[in-house]
């Protein structure tokens, strides 16, 4: 058997391969979408006496929130004197697995796509090949249900540490009856929302690759050869 790279752009045109190209555009748009990511809110500060003030708390890609300094220390605001105040959140675990899983998708798809490409020969000759390509397949489905979910859920927590509510919780200025905190000028969080998009359309397009995968293993053909031989059924008895 030649094992050498035999250029052939005829798996593209096929499920199997056409799928690969489908997984390799949606990883990148799913780390390309929340990677390198910066926002800023505007809180404004009414104070009793009629006078304004305005804070402003820039976050960005990997979410440390805690790291934010929204009041820097010995700050008046409203005539009182103001400790330094943090955001309060950490989504940085959550994104970052979600961005490694994705990235890897990117790999993976890329390395496949070579070996169909080149040496599908070789792919469709051996058993190892396929059955790996199933349970990395399989394996990335699984993964990209759990770093979606967990991405999800950090950026709401990263939504509601940001918003008027979560900032009154912060900041102990605005807990004063004669102070009101409010957030006027949010941050557009649209990519980040279209990322967790990206991440289970990623879940449904490796999901559904791995059936074409398995198709291409032994797994299933011995599978259709038992139904076939059960399908003819018994020889029928010399006379």
């Amino acid at each position: 058997m030649q094992t050498g790279f035999r250029l052939n752009l005829n798996p593209v045109k096929e499920p199997l391969g056409f799928v690969k190209v489908v997984e390799w555009l949606t990883a990148v748009f799913a780390f390309g979408t929340c990677g390198g990511y910066t926002g800023t809110n505007v809180l404004s500060i009414f104070c009793d006496g009629g006078g304004n003030e305005t804070l402003s708390a820039t976050f960005n890609y990997p979410f440390r929130l805690n790291q934010v300094l929204l009041v820097e220390n010995n700050t008046t605001l409203c005539n009182r004197t103001v400790s330094e105040t943090h955001l309060v959140g950490d989504s940085s675990s959550s994104v970052e697995f979600f961005v490694a899983v994705a990235v890897l998708a990117f790999l993976y798809a890329m390395v496949a796509l070579l070996v169909y490409l080149g040496y599908m020969h070789v792919y469709r000759d051996s058993d190892f090949g396929p059955m790996l390509d199933f349970v990395v397949t399989a394996a990335f489905a699984l993964l990209w249900l759990v770093c979606s979910s967990a991405w999800a859920r950090g950026l709401q927590a990263m939504k509601d540490a940001t918003s008027t509510a979560g900032i009154d919780l912060t900041l102990a200025l605005c807990k004063e009856r004669d102070v009101k905190c409010e957030v006027t000028e949010y941050a557009s969080m649209r990519s980040l929302n279209i990322s967790v998009v990206f991440g289970y359309v990623n879940l449904i397009i490796w999901a559904g690759n791995a059936w074409f995968v398995y198709k291409e293993t032994r797994w299933h053909s011995q599978k259709v050869n038992a139904q076939h031989a059960a399908g003819r059924g018994p020889a029928p008895a010399p006379f």
